[in-house]
């Protein structure tokens, strides 16, 4: 029926870790984004984002297709390990390991470091003899000395060598764009799935992705033919540029053409965000639109955390306006 107002969507993206309760893990962003919204001035309108009046809410959860025992390659439980990659994916990996380290040098509190330097130069990936062997080895090695680095900045003393080989394996398993399933259906392709498969394209969508879900989204997006008023992206490794960034799709990496709006916030002490900025590096879409970045300081001491970002003033308050703005009619 003409003039009916049409619900818009609200669909979150996760990052790196373990499976999840799909929809625990709602609730928990949900009312984060509520804090946020709070702090933004947003009180009257948290009921109506809570209770789901102001959109339909979605958690696009992928996070148990790295632990899938039916994959090929490196999908079985506790899959992630430097010992179960083939070459391709342990050379991303070694590269994320590599940046992440160049990113801790780039630090005044740990420029100085004679330990990261070292262990920088025994990284060295371009210059590592070729075999999964050999760069499984330097990648576990590399894992084990940076996770014992003593002194490192308040963030960085509370990565432990599990969550270390977490943020460099799952996003160097989804580049590497292997692991069939029965259906031939390869990893990457499995989790953008997901992610579209929350999407409805009659409707418009928020979409806010975090850490490596800023990755898949971004590529799912440019699959997806639907109206998109606003993308949101925190914690984003999208701009990494020795590994990420020349292994995205389509390249070079640019705005999704149903997106009407962008906004990508990082904290400055945010060890996964490399320096270079996406507002900078995205191709606009036809009609002009690119990030619009946004640095905040530190508020928590391991930043990364999706709902450390979400409880933020500065990202509730384009989402909030977002679902408040008046509604595709049909």
């Amino acid at each position: 029926m003409t003039g009916e107002r049409v619900r818009p969507q609200l669909v979150f993206v996760h990052g790196i870790g373990r499976p999840r309760d799909p929809q625990q893990e709602l609730a928990e962003w949900t009312r984060a984004l509520a804090d946020g919204a709070r702090a933004a001035g947003f009180a009257d309108e948290i009921s109506a984002l809570t209770m789901g009046w102001s959109a339909d809410a979605a958690f696009a959860h992928y996070g148990d297709l790295f632990y899938d025992a039916d994959a090929q390659g490196t999908g079985g439980p506790g899959a992630g390990g430097p010992g179960e990659t083939d070459e391709e994916e342990a050379a991303v990996m070694l590269g994320l390991l590599a940046e992440l380290v160049d990113e801790l040098l780039e630090r005044a509190e740990d420029e100085d470091s004679r330990d990261l330097r070292r262990i920088r130069a025994q990284l060295a990936p371009d210059d590592q003899a070729q075999g999964v062997g050999n760069l499984a080895r330097t990648l576990a090695a590399g894992l084990a000395a940076l996770a014992a680095v003593p002194g490192l900045n308040a963030g960085a003393r509370v990565l432990s060598r599990q969550k270390i080989l977490s943020i460099v394996s799952q996003p160097g398993r989804y580049l590497a764009r292997r692991e069939p399933d029965a259906a031939g259906r390869t990893l990457d392709r499995r989790i953008r799935d997901r992610v579209l498969g929350c999407l409805d394209p009659a409707r418009p969508a928020i979409v806010v992705a975090h850490s490596l879900g800023t990755v898949v989204a971004l590529e799912a997006l440019a699959e997806h033919p639907g109206p998109v008023p606003l993308f949101v992206t925190l914690g984003s490794p999208i701009t990494t540029r020795g590994v990420v960034w020349p292994l995205l799709r389509p390249s070079p990496p640019a705005t999704p053409a149903t997106v009407d709006a962008w906004a990508d916030f990082r904290d400055g002490d945010d060890l996964v965000v490399p320096k270079r900025r996406l507002a900078k590096a995205v191709v606009p879409n036809a009609r002009g639109v690119r990030p619009l970045s946004e640095r905040m300081e530190s508020a928590t001491l391991w930043p990364h955390d999706a709902t450390s970002y979400l409880r933020r003033a500065e990202v509730a308050d384009p989402v909030m306006r977002a679902l408040a703005a008046p509604a595709a009619v049909r």
